[in-house]
């Protein structure tokens, strides 16, 4: 069985160091990986299909992923979504939280695996 995964950031360099992160992370699963590069282009992809896990940026052109969570909870649709962002504003953990994230990490550099690990884990996703 193939996980099915989503990856939301207008950043290449980003989506490069996470696609190459995902088959470590998911080593014994077959992994199928969508790429978008912008809000609306995600919403795109989650309102025609369906993805076990989803990683979205918040800033963004087009749509920033607020926007994104938004709409995903004004439509009513679910998703396991971990934001991955390198905002800084003080609320925003507690405001995605509240949009139906299920996790929120911080980007670093290098890119560190635990806190993704730690959220996969706890859902159960892992």
């Amino acid at each position: 069985m193939s996980l099915s995964i989503l990856l939301v950031d207008d950043s290449k360099i980003v989506r490069k160091v996470i696609a190459k992160e995902l088959p470590i992370i998911f080593r014994d699963q077959e992994l199928k990986l969508t790429e978008a590069t912008n809000g609306e282009e995600a919403l795109t992809y989650l309102f025609a299909n369906n993805y076990d896990l989803v990683f979205l940026d918040l800033t963004m052109p087009v749509k920033t992923g607020y926007e994104v969570l938004e709409a995903l909870k004004e439509k009513g649709v679910r998703a396991n979504i971990i934001v991955l962002t390198a905002d800084i504003q003080p609320d925003a953990e507690k405001i995605v939280r509240e949009l139906g994230a299920i996790g929120y990490i911080k980007k670093e550099r290098p890119f560190n695996t635990n806190p993704l690990m730690k959220i996969l884990q706890d859902t159960g996703m892992l």
